[in-house]
C-alpha cells in the first residue's frame, strides 16, 4: 500500500503532533473560531478553506465542528489541483495518507466505483503528491473524528461540465456509503480587504442559493479569484442530489481579518449544506 506523505506539514500546519493539536485548539478558540458553538443538524457537505492554519484555521473550524456531529464513515474531499500535475480529475486507491496525527486509509472501493461512474475521474496517485488543498483537511478531520476513510478527488479541470459530472458521481457514491462531502477552496486572492469582502459576498450568494449556473456566471463576470471553484460547484451539485435544501454561511473572514496586513488578503468561508 502506497503512502502519500505530507507535502505542506511544517508550513501550512505544524509537523509535530502536539504542536498540531495545539494549533487546532488555538484555531477553535480564536476570535474567528467556532469556540463552543454546536450545529446539531444533518448536513450533507461543507465548503472549507485550505490555507495555513494561522490564517484560515479559525474559519475552517466552523465547518469541521458541524461535520463532527455527522455519522459518516468516508469523507469525500474535493480540492483544486494548484500544481497542474497529472490528470484532469484524479482520485487514488490502495494508499494511506500520512499525517502527524496518524495515517488515514483511502477508500479503494469507493475510488474504483467512482472511476467506473465517470471516466473523467481517473485513478492516479501522482496527481495528489504535491497538492495541499486536500491535505490540510485531513488533520482537522482527525482532530474531530477518530475513525474514517477518505476519498480524495483532485480537480485540475474545473469547468462547469466537469463540476456537474464529478458532483453527480460523488452523490452516487454518497448514496451507497455513509459519507460527508468537503469542497476545499479559498476565495478571493491578493486583493485589498474591502475588495475581497465585496467580491466574496457576491460569489457566496449563489452558493447559498445552491445555484451552480449563477455561481459560474458571478465567478466569470466579476473575475473572482477563488481557486477551488470546481470543488465548490461539484459539492453543491452532490449535496443537492442527496437532498440538501439549504445552505448556511457559518463564517467568513480574510487573512487580513484574522492575522496580518489588509493590503493583500485571501478570503475564507465555511459553508454547510443541509
Amino acid at each position: 500500500m502506497r503512502v502519500r506523505t505530507p507535502a505542506v506539514a511544517g508550513m501550512f500546519y505544524p509537523s509535530e503532533k502536539d504542536e498540531l493539536i495545539q494549533s487546532i485548539k488555538s484555531s477553535i478558540y480564536n476570535e474567528y473560531g467556532v469556540g463552543k458553538t454546536k450545529l446539531s443538524k444533518k448536513i450533507f457537505g461543507a465548503i472549507c478553506p485550505h490555507a495555513g492554519y494561522m490564517y484560515s484555521g479559525p474559519i475552517a473550524t466552523h465547518s469541521f465542528e458541524a461535520i463532527s456531529e455527522q455519522d459518516f464513515e468516508v469523507a469525500i474531499i474535493l480540492g483544486p489541483n494548484h500544481w497542474g500535475l497529472g490528470c484532469q480529475v484524479a482520485t487514488m486507491k490502495d494508499a494511506v495518507w500520512a499525517s502527524p496525527l496518524g495515517n488515514v486509509e483511502v477508500d479503494s472501493d469507493a475510488a474504483e466505483k467512482i472511476n467506473k461512474l465517470s471516466r473523467m475521474i481517473e485513478i492516479d496517485f501522482f496527481s495528489h503528491t504535491r497538492e495541499h488543498s486536500i491535505e490540510v483537511q485531513v488533520p482537522m478531520l482527525q482532530y474531530y473524528k477518530s475513525k474514517f476513510t477518505i476519498l480524495p478527488i483532485c480537480i485540475l479541470n474545473q469547468d462547469y461540465e466537469f463540476a456537474l459530472e464529478v458532483g453527480r458521481a460523488v452523490a452516487n457514491i454518497a448514496k451507497e456509503k455513509k459519507a460527508v462531502i468537503i469542497g476545499s477552496s479559498d476565495f478571493t486572492h491578493y486583493e485589498q480587504n474591502e475588495i475581497a469582502h465585496r467580491q466574496d459576498k457576491a460569489l457566496i450568494e449563489p452558493i447559498l442559493e445552491m445555484d451552480v449556473e449563477r455561481f459560474y456566471d458571478v465567478l466569470e463576470n466579476r473575475r473572482v479569484s477563488a481557486c477551488g471553484y470546481g470543488a465548490i460547484a461539484a459539492t453543491m451539485v452532490a449535496c443537492k442530489e442527496l437532498g440538501a435544501r439549504e445552505a448556511m454561511l457559518l463564517k467568513y473572514a480574510t487573512s487580513g481579518d484574522v492575522a496580518g496586513s489588509k493590503d493583500s488578503v485571501v478570503g475564507y468561508a465555511s459553508i454547510v449544506f443541509s
